[in-house]
């Protein structure tokens, strides 16, 4: 659904406009509802579209909660969520506590990954990105992928 990357701004007041190309896609498939988190594996938010966070959630929540990592997966994942919508600019206040986790400032990177987006302070992701090497040892679900 969501692919590609994009350079933002965030304004005076942390709203973030989501790019035209995606807020057709966004209100069509949920009528803007959306469901912005912390995400659990990298240094980002991550924003989905209600259907499919819905789908995620109750994946997430049918885990046992004997495992200290999963209590802490949920409280992370599912504590931190917040639901909005998109205003009628395409905007979406994040909020100052999610910002903050995240370090997100001015400049922002909006990540499309199919099924969500992940938003990224701008300095973090050129920082990840040129960090993160493929070309060492790779899980087998990678391994058997045909690009």
């Amino acid at each position: 659904m969501f692919t590609g990357r994009q350079a933002l701004s965030l304004d005076a007041k942390g709203r973030l406009a989501i790019p035209a190309k995606y807020r057709e896609k966004l209100t069509v498939s949920c009528g803007g509802r959306v469901v912005l988190t912390q995400y659990p594996f990298d240094p980002c938010l991550a924003l989905y579209a209600e259907p499919e966070w819905e789908l995620i959630a109750e994946q997430v929540a049918a885990l046992g909660d004997a495992d200290p990592a999963v209590r802490q997966l949920k409280r992370r994942f599912l504590g931190q969520a917040v639901d909005m919508e998109l205003d009628g600019s395409g905007r979406i206040l994040l909020p100052a506590e999610l910002r903050t986790l995240v370090a997100l400032d001015r400049k922002v990177m909006l990540v499309g990954v199919l099924r969500r987006f992940e938003i990224w302070a701008e300095d973090a992701w050129t920082t990840h990105n040129s960090t993160q090497d493929l070309s060492g040892e790779l899980p087998d679900s990678i391994k058997s992928l045909q690009f």
